[in-house]
């Protein structure tokens, strides 16, 4: 047998160092030229089906694998430009919105993109019915009538009906959302099992138009993308994207500062100044559209009375969690919208006061306090903030039992509303406050059979007089008006929500100086890598 070309054995070497975990071994390696190596947490992954993912680390994976028909100017967040589509037209009465595609679009498959192509993928999303179908659903779009309020009328055009006359730019933002990629009609079918429109298939395959593909994923190990070689616009410069999956941030750090990884993407506080001084090394940030907070189950009958709300929400020193545990990675924030979309509210009425606590806990008949379980991510900021909360909490009397989980373990229990507490992240859908709004103050339907299942719901919180006035935010065309009226809902909501809003990510990734055109976008799938090049 042949020996393999250097750059053939580099990729060899680096690949079973990646999957061996070796650090010694690979200090004098570093990584191959065309190849761009991330050390990045992504155990919250499910699925690589855009109709089925909505965890965070699996957006950014998709927003660079797929293609929707709008997007967003990243340097102005508030403008939509096209992507696959080339134009569009607004009926007069804001119900109808038809669009036409670029010509000569191909997938990575090879099969040609068109019109009939994006209809199968919304009506095959609204009719899969998975977790981020609510953003396509809430149009107005649903399994009974999907079919005729999206409809193909020509090789490179079609149009979709909406239900109510919502602003152009909520529709349009919602389509910049992952559920709304166009995906391989053709590819698709010919994987179909028991009707299934290639959902068993797309979990772990690729069915996209993106400048990269999907070329391997092992859960809790290594995601490997690669250039697709079809695609339409520049290519990528590079040939491929290796992830490896890395939880500890000390560990990120000594494989950046070692050049076995070329990008280091979930630090912790205390690494930065010391790789801010290194001298192949540089940082960059990113205030992103995601908030970190606790929810408390109000199936729980304590966490449902109001005072233990209010208790909890004094029992969270935010000035230390700020100074310490996200120093340089967050800012505390105590809203539900985060800085940067309309309305977003900068009040901050919570700290530490442990007699105030105690004072509510009380009133509620539990002066001496009480047992109680949270479930965390065992990730950095996440795991030190719940251990910061559990020894605040207990100068009021209240037991925290932390149960620690990887990603997939602690959402599928907290979608299933079987925790008590719990602690994580929400990162925005698409650039519009009803995004944030639609998952924190509206809840429809409380039920167990509910159709959708918002953090709301995941927290048995039901609020019919919020979810009107969510619903008539949205439909509100005066932004000077729409953004007193989020204003308002963000008051009530800090009053009397069970969330216990903590901070906004600020995402801070640690680069080798020779990673050039590396860029942090505003949502999760927004950080886009066919610019990255590598001197």
């Amino acid at each position: 047998m042949s020996s393999p070309n250097p750059a053939r054995r580099r990729l060899l070497t680096s690949a079973m160092l990646l999957t061996t975990g070796g650090l010694a071994a690979c200090s004098h390696v570093g990584t191959p030229t065309d190849t761009l190596v991330q050390a990045f947490a992504f155990d919250d992954i499910t699925s690589m089906d855009p109709a089925t993912s909505f965890e965070i680390s699996g957006g950014e994976i998709l927003g660079n694998t797929y293609q929707r028909l709008v997007g967003f100017e990243l340097d102005q967040p508030s403008q939509i430009v096209g992507v696959l589509a080339e134009s569009w037209t607004v009926s007069t009465d804001g119900l109808q919105i038809s669009f036409r595609l670029k010509p000569g679009l191909r997938f990575a498959s090879g099969n040609p993109l068109g019109a009939e192509d994006v209809v199968f993928s919304w009506q095959r999303a609204v009719s899969l019915d998975k977790t981020p179908a609510f953003i396509l659903t809430q149009l107005g779009l649903s399994k009974g009538n999907v079919a005729e309020r999206v409809v193909q009328t020509g090789p490179l055009s079609l149009s979709l009906s909406i239900g109510k006359p919502f602003a152009p730019s909520f529709v349009l933002n919602c389509l910049t959302a992952m559920v709304a990629s166009v995906v391989d009609k053709q590819l698709l079918l010919s994987k179909e099992k028991d009707g299934d429109m290639g959902a068993a298939w797309l979990k772990l395959n690729h069915a996209g138009s993106g400048p990269w593909k999907l070329r391997d994923w092992r859960a809790n190990e290594i995601l490997v993308i690669e250039r697709n070689d079809l695609f339409h616009g520049p290519k990528p410069a590079l040939t491929r994207v290796i992830y490896r999956h890395v939880k500890e941030a000390a560990t990120q750090r000594l494989l950046l500062e070692k050049g076995d990884v070329d990008i280091a993407r979930n630090l912790a506080p205390q690494d930065l100044a010391p790789l801010a001084a290194h001298p192949q090394i540089k940082l960059i940030q990113q205030a992103k559209g995601v908030v970190f907070y606790m929810g408390l189950n109000q199936r729980h009958p304590l966490l449902a009375k109001p005072e233990v709300r209010g208790a909890f929400k004094w029992l969270v020193d935010y000035e230390a969690i700020g100074a310490t545990l996200i120093k340089g990675i967050g800012r505390p924030h105590q809203n539900f919208l985060p800085l940067g979309l309309l309305g977003a509210s900068s009040e901050q009425p919570f700290k530490l006061d442990v007699a105030r606590a105690r004072a509510l806990l009380a009133k509620a008949g539990l002066a001496d306090g009480f047992k109680i379980s949270m479930d965390v991510r065992t990730i950095q900021p996440v795991m030190g903030i719940a251990e910061a909360v559990q020894q605040t909490a207990a100068r009021a009397g209240i037991q925290i039992e932390i149960i620690p989980g990887d990603g997939k373990q602690v959402l599928t229990k907290y979608r299933q509303r079987r925790h008590d507490i719990f602690i994580g992240d929400w990162g925005t859908d698409y650039w519009d406050p009803h995004s944030n709004a639609d998952t924190f103050t509206r809840n429809p339907d409380n039920s167990d059979g509910a159709k959708n299942k918002p953090l709301s719901w995941r927290n048995s919180w039901d609020i019919p007089e919020l979810t009107r006035q969510t619903d008539a935010a949205v439909l509100e065309h005066d932004a000077a008006r729409r953004e007193q009226m989020y204003a308002a809902l963000q008051a009530e909501f800090r009053k009397s929500s069970p969330f216990v809003m903590l901070f906004q990510q600020t995402q801070v990734a640690a680069l080798r100086k020779n990673v050039q055109g590396f860029r942090l976008g505003l949502t999760s799938d927004s950080t886009y890598l066919a610019a990255v090049s590598k001197l």
